[in-house]
């Protein structure tokens, strides 16, 4: 199965209007997303998101995060590490569980790490 198959299979079974695998400099590896999104837009911000987070908790003397939650009144955008040099995005519904979730992108990563060299 190809990165873009295993992208698209991810949003499909979390009901995400939007999924991307994205490596730590912001470069889209595999993306299923609206025609109308910047990919590169979309990317870069996403990296220095988690990028910005990890500075953070790094300067608090906590350990970097394993994921960022970015919350609004209509969407949650959940920013996860795959791995050591990538990163899964899921543009979803406000409200969706964590917990449902964890086991969803834990199978994703595993075959995610299978693809990539």
């Amino acid at each position: 199965m190809i990165l873009q198959d295993i992208v698209r299979a991810l949003r499909e079974v979390t009901k995400a209007e939007a999924a991307a695998l994205i490596n730590r400099d912001g470069a889209v590896v595999a993306a299923d997303q609206l025609p109308s999104v910047s990919h590169e837009t979309f990317s870069i911000m996403c990296a220095a998101i988690l990028g910005a987070g990890m500075t953070a908790m790094t300067e608090l003397r906590h350990r970097a995060p394993r994921r960022v939650l970015v919350e609004s009144e209509d969407a949650m955008l959940l920013i996860q590490e795959v791995g050591r040099r990538h990163m899964v995005v899921l543009s979803l519904p406000p409200g969706t569980s964590l917990d449902k979730l964890d086991g969803v992108v834990r199978r994703f990563s595993e075959s995610v790490a299978q693809e990539l060299p």
